[in-house]
């Protein structure tokens, strides 16, 4: 990374987290900090529920190419998310070794989306990392919300969820099985950048056959979301970049206001920093760092979380009822393919109905054995972390180590948020 430059934007008030951006390709410094949890919107207007209320937060363009970070020789640019968990746990080794009032508190790790594979991958580099001394704090637990941890159970459940809620009607099934079965047999046989390919065009089937259902909520179209994929990219037809571009599609979308995250971080903020080379914009490499991952994003993370498991580590897995790209069908596929000892005991398990509040209404249902957690989340999509729930759900994540239903004091969190990574340290 000694020619790869990666942003680091702090911000100081209370305890020390970071945030780094993990989706391939969008930025942190940007979305992380300016659409989701920051002190200033997209208009520069202060916001109310700020996550500087209750913590600091550093922001950090990472993989590397990402936001403002760029690389001059695009060999540099990571491929695998071993190679993104490592550059990862080198920034926690720096960051947490240096201040030992960090050190005092578990470190949670929690993601949402392709974030999911990071930090299934990034759980297990920095467990070794703090086994072998390198690494200075307690990994208190990883939780993978709406996570991409197994493509293929999820490219075998869009059919099915989709002819049940009538999106899709039986050829648009027929033909979604058929490049689901071709996209299990290239990954079966490690042709990972085909499996790519085919996912690309499977969504592109499922468009067509569904009338341009919202990969992330089932109940709308394509472009009703102002999080989800504009219109004109699907006009084009660029299925490849979807899953990359959902929250970078904010750039020129973000409503309000405001002129977008374009004109914003290339404008005021890059001005305001003084420290971006005039030949960089933020974003301009990010298409570059979705393609250096093509031969890893169909590659599954199961085994990962399977081994955090064994170690002990407290996994907690929640999802959205209105995801497609993530569905729950497709979450519930992988998690019963774990070969944890503790399996049997959890599948045969009742669920418990979650409330939030005085409110009567079910949110949700969740389910607990040992060091496994499972949270079905009620009228949720993919961006669980912009539905009104998500503080109950962070609430849920803090919480599934110590099983009491308040936050944790002094404990440092990283969590991914439409893959935005941010370690978080709170005190109530």
């Amino acid at each position: 990374m000694e020619d790869s430059p990666v942003l680091l934007a702090l911000k100081m008030d209370q305890n020390c987290g970071d945030m780094l951006k993990s989706d391939p390709g969008a930025s942190g410094v940007g979305i992380g900090n300016f659409e989701e949890v920051g002190p200033l919107d997209t208009d520069l207007k202060p916001r109310n529920t700020t996550w500087l209320q209750k913590a600091d937060l550093l922001f950090v363009d990472n993989p590397v190419g990402t936001g403002y970070s760029f690389v001059e020789d695009t060999k540099l640019l990571v491929k695998t998310d071993e190679e993104a968990a490592a550059d990862l746990t080198t920034l926690l080794i720096e960051v947490f070794n240096r201040n030992e009032s960090l050190q005092q508190s578990p470190l949670y790790i929690v993601a949402e989306s392709y974030g999911g594979k990071y930090a299934a991958t990034l759980g297990l580099s920095a467990l070794k990392a703090i086994e072998a001394g390198k690494l200075k704090l307690k990994l208190g637990g990883v939780a993978l919300g709406d996570s991409w941890i197994s493509p293929e159970d999820f490219v075998f459940s869009w059919g099915p969820l989709l002819r049940d809620v009538s999106r899709i009607d039986h050829s648009g099934f027929e033909k979604s099985n058929s490049l689901a079965q071709q996209i299990k047999q290239q990954i079966d046989d490690g042709h990972f950048e085909e499996a790519t390919s085919s996912w690309s065009e499977l969504e592109d089937v499922i468009s067509t056959s569904s009338n341009s259902v919202d990969f992330y909520n089932f109940l709308l179209d394509s472009g009703m979301d102002p999080v989800s994929l504009t219109a004109d990219e699907l006009s084009r037809g660029i299925a490849m970049k979807r899953y990359s571009k959902y929250l970078t599609s904010l750039r020129s979308s973000v409503g309000g206001d405001g002129d977008g995250l374009d004109t914003l971080l290339n404008g005021v903020i890059k001005k305001k920093l003084n420290i971006i080379p005039e030949n960089v914009t933020w974003g301009g490499q990010s298409d570059l760092v979705f393609t250096s991952l093509a031969g890893d994003f169909m590659r599954p993370r199961i085994n990962e979380v399977d081994e955090l498991l064994a170690k002990g580590v407290n996994v907690t897995v929640y999802n959205g009822q209105l995801d497609v790209i993530c569905a729950t069908k497709g979450t519930e596929a992988w998690v019963e393919k774990l070969k944890w000892e503790g399996l049997e005991t959890f599948l045969s398990m009742e669920r418990t109905p979650m409330y939030c509040g005085n409110d009567k209404m079910t949110k949700g249902y969740t389910k607990t054995y040992r060091n496994l957690h499972f949270y079905w989340i009620l009228g949720a999509g993919h961006f669980v972390s912009h539905s009104t729930i998500y503080v109950f759900l962070v609430l849920l994540a803090l919480t599934v180590a110590s099983a009491i239903m308040s936050f944790i004091h002094g404990c440092h969190v990283l969590v991914t948020t439409s893959n935005n990574y941010i370690i978080i340290t709170i005190v109530l």
